[in-house]
């Protein structure tokens, strides 16, 4: 389970097989019985166990309730004392979020080092993970839907518009101007960071892309190369597996 601040995602795992998926929205005052009606009957009736990597604190207290309730599981939540594989260079180290520090781990076990990792969610975080796999941090950005909803409450006669590639640079309504404005400024700002990570770091860096986004960013970026939607999903699977061949 990855609960991120505006949805979260289930995935459903048949040994390291991601089976299933589907989310839910994120919603601070869920509860057991609320979780459940939105997804226990997507679930099956038993499990061999679950895994949660979450940024919303305020939701973590019910999901550890709906896993003991629903399926008499003690859930095992991310945290900074796992195992990554990586040298974590991240000052202070709890305020780096779990759900970076996943898709990190995932990024390097399937696609190696160094790495660039970037996730397009409601925040955008863009992290390098190095060649002798030092995880170094990376930046945070508003995501471009939280671009489109600052310039909506921010001004007056501005619509609220979804985050879409327009058909031109050029805009020829104010709906069009908009979504050209945030598109393609989120284009140069993905690829201005990603050029300026490598020339910081001196490497050529592979670009691994995930979050709901990456498709879209994907199109325009010269510098992504590689999207993978389940990267949180299959990095927790990964994370569980490795914990328990260790028992």
């Amino acid at each position: 389970i990855d609960i991120g601040n505006s949805s979260t995602k289930f995935g459903l795992f048949e040994d390291t097989r991601l089976r299933e998926k589907f989310a839910i929205n994120t919603d601070r005052g869920l509860n057991a019985g609320n979780i459940f009606s939105l997804a226990g009957g997507k679930l099956p009736d038993r499990l061999c166990g679950i895994i949660i990597s979450s940024v919303v604190k305020e939701v973590v207290d019910s999901f550890k309730d709906f896993a003991e309730s629903y399926f008499g599981k003690s859930p095992i939540f991310v945290d900074h004392t796992f195992d990554f594989g990586f040298s974590i260079e991240y000052s202070p180290l709890e305020n780096c979020g779990v759900d970076r520090l996943v898709c990190a781990y995932a990024a390097v076990q399937k696609h190696g080092t160094p790495l660039i990792v970037c996730d397009f969610g409601t925040a955008t975080t863009i992290d390098f993970i190095s060649d002798t796999r030092e995880y170094l941090g990376g930046i945070i950005s508003p995501g471009p839907n939280t671009l489109g909803s600052a310039l909506f409450e921010k001004t007056s006669n501005l619509p609220e518009v979804n985050f879409e590639k327009p058909e031109k640079v050029i805009g020829d309504s104010t709906i069009s101007s908009i979504q050209s404005g945030i598109y393609f400024g989120y284009i140069g700002l993905v690829d201005g960071i990603i050029e300026r990570m490598r020339k910081e770091t001196e490497s050529k860096s592979k670009i691994i892309a995930t979050g709901g986004f990456a498709q879209m960013i994907a199109q325009e970026s010269r510098y992504v190369e590689t999207v993978d939607e389940d990267l949180l999903l299959n990095g927790l699977s990964m994370l569980y597996e490795n914990r328990e061949s260790k028992k």
